[in-house]
């Protein structure tokens, strides 16, 4: 994994996080991950605004109008949608993810997505331990991502 960026990472400017509340317990992981990478990468994780939502669904509203506020430099949508027998993560992780990339092009504001839907994901200690260390790797990948994506958006012509 390339952790330095093509070009600097701007100066100015914050970076949004929304993460669902939904097992939570697993997916602030990802934000730890994401907290840790940015700072090994250069960015002060101090410029991260958190905000938490009941779940997935709730993420792309969310991104949309923190992207349009122009306050943001990226915004980060953290979820775990598990398959709970009812085909509930057939559509809502996918609906979550085409939301976010509409989100980045109608606002012109990158988008990423750290909502991740497991095959067979039971609330037992071993798929807990194995979701946890996972979702940090996530965040650390989506921070790398958002480093790189903003950097180099930054060096093209506007």
């Amino acid at each position: 994994m390339n952790q330095s960026p093509a070009v600097a990472f701007p100066a100015a400017g914050r970076i949004a996080f929304i993460k669902a509340s939904w097992h939570s317990e697993i997916v602030d992981q990802s934000l730890k991950g994401f907290l840790a990478a940015l700072e090994r990468l250069g960015v002060d994780p101090s410029r991260v605004d958190v905000f938490s939502v009941p779940g997935a669904f709730e993420i792309p509203l969310h991104a949309q109008r923190l992207a349009r506020s122009g306050n943001y430099l990226a915004v980060v949508g953290a979820a775990l949608v598990v398959d709970g027998g009812i085909y509930r993560h057939d559509f809502v992780a996918p609906a979550v993810v085409e939301a976010l990339m509409r989100v980045q092009l109608d606002t012109d504001v990158p988008a990423f997505s750290v909502v991740l839907t497991p095959h067979h994901f039971h609330e037992h200690d071993e798929h807990q331990r194995y979701y946890y260390g996972h979702f940090v790797t996530k965040g650390e990948e989506a921070a790398n991502a958002v480093v790189q994506t903003v950097s180099s958006l930054a060096a093209l012509p506007a």
